[in-house]
């Protein structure tokens, strides 16, 4: 198949350029920027689009600049560390109209997308892959060309400096053939740090569990080492079983692949905007889907509102409802998949979603839209779902608000947050 020049338009969800050919399908280039002229090969060809590898820059664009990362070009783990700042955020900010214009139906101009405070160094949990060959490890990223081959990184600019240091001295102390760590061809390598500054890791694919004291004794700053199943419970721990985290007035413990966001001062710019976006909730009821630990469900009760937070994962529940007990909040927790639990919850004034990248469950929208809150606030890590959940749930709300923040710099996911009326 002949290379083809083409000049990239726009960058689409997932990172990749888009091209558009006068006399032929749209282009799909990774790595590229708006404004470059590229010859590209053609990977993969459709009648609507292709999808091409970028050989060579013959015209660099304006927001074009040298990656941070010295792996970069072969790393899977980043997608837009080649645009400038600005770029970036302009490009969160199409994708989310894009999506919600073409797959929501919903016509909106593109949406403010607020800056992360750190643009590299912000990552507090990031996971690496750690695979064993005849002839020794290597442990890092997913290739970008061969997402089959891990591409070896030995320190990521995206993680806080705590963690590349206990990535260093993991490495250094895991023994000849990761021998510290448990057997198995291929294991995920979680690394934590908590706001209190302890560190934690997690393993998941291992047949059994190594040598963990051996690991916690060598490794300065470890404090945690857990086993986590298929499933992503915690099947074993060595050392403390938590790390204490504090976020603003709330301290909790993680642990495991426990859920927190990982980029702390971004989130609370995201945190202060919903509870801006839900007004006053003194007195009303207000149910609080997929809470986690519960730390947004706690300062509406503080704000005077009657709470319901509901989350499948019993052990974020038990830790939530334990600070609601401590500090005497009007909070009541449901651990329950929201689907299950918001039949019998409704009716509410006010309802929070925030759900995981593949959206709520469609018996979600089906209850909301039998029993419509006045109000939606729904924080969404996917524009694309988002959009298909507003369009279904159009029948009974409308739009209000819209804003993303960047809380992964560096890589093409913006979470967003959108507002809802009852109509």
């Amino acid at each position: 198949m002949d290379n083809i020049t083409v000049q990239i338009d726009s960058i689409i969800a997932g990172g990749d350029g888009l091209a558009r050919q006068p006399d032929g399908p749209v282009v799909f280039v990774p790595r590229t920027a708006p404004g470059d002229r590229v010859e590209v090969e053609i990977v993969e060809q459709h009648k609507q689009w292709a999808r091409g590898r970028a050989l060579r820059i013959t015209e660099p664009g304006p927001a074009r600049r040298d990656a941070p990362c010295p792996v970069y070009e072969a790393c899977g783990g980043c997608q837009l560390q080649h645009l400038d700042y600005e770029a970036q955020l302009k490009a969160k900010s199409d994708i989310i109209s894009d999506a919600l214009r073409r797959l929501g139906g919903i016509e909106i101009e593109s949406p403010v997308v607020t800056a992360s405070p750190r643009q590299l160094g912000y990552r507090n949990r990031i996971t690496f892959t750690l695979r064993r060959h005849p002839d020794g490890v290597v442990a890092g990223f997913h290739g970008l060309a061969d997402p089959d081959r891990i591409v070896a990184v030995d320190r990521c600019p995206l993680a806080e400096d705590t963690l590349n240091e206990l990535w260093e001295s993991l490495r250094a102390n895991w023994a000849p053939n990761a021998d510290n760590l448990p057997p198995g061809n291929e294991l995920r390598l979680t690394l934590r740090a908590s706001s209190t500054g302890e560190l934690g890791l997690a393993v998941e694919g291992g047949e059994d569990y190594g040598d963990p004291e051996t690991l916690l004794e060598t490794v300065p700053g470890l404090r945690s080492l857990w086993s986590v199943d298929e499933d992503g419970a915690i099947d074993w721990y060595a050392g403390e079983a938590w790390l204490k985290e504090r976020w603003g007035e709330q301290t909790f413990g993680v642990a495991g692949l426990s859920f927190v966001q990982v980029n702390r001062e971004a989130a609370e710019s995201l945190e202060s905007y919903v509870m801006e976006q839900c007004g006053d909730v003194s007195g009303r009821r207000v149910i609080d889907g997929y809470c986690g630990f519960g730390l947004r469900s706690m300062r509406l009760a503080w704000a005077g509102a009657r709470v319901v937070g509901i989350d499948a994962d019993e052990d974020a529940i038990d830790a939530a409802g334990a600070a609601a007990a401590e500090s005497g909040a009007a909070a009541r927790f449901v651990a329950a998949p929201l689907e299950e639990a918001l039949r019998t919850e409704l009716p509410a004034d006010l309802v929070l979603l925030n759900p995981p990248r593949r959206g709520v469950d469609r018996q979600v929208v089906e209850a909301l839209l039998k029993k419509p809150p006045e109000s939606v606030v729904y924080i969404s890590c996917d524009p694309a779902t988002l959009a298909r959940d507003l369009k279904m749930l159009s029948a009974s709300f409308k739009l209000t608000a819209c804003r993303g923040f960047d809380l992964f710099p560096q890589t093409a996911h913006v979470e967003t947050v959108v507002s809802l009326a009852r109509k």
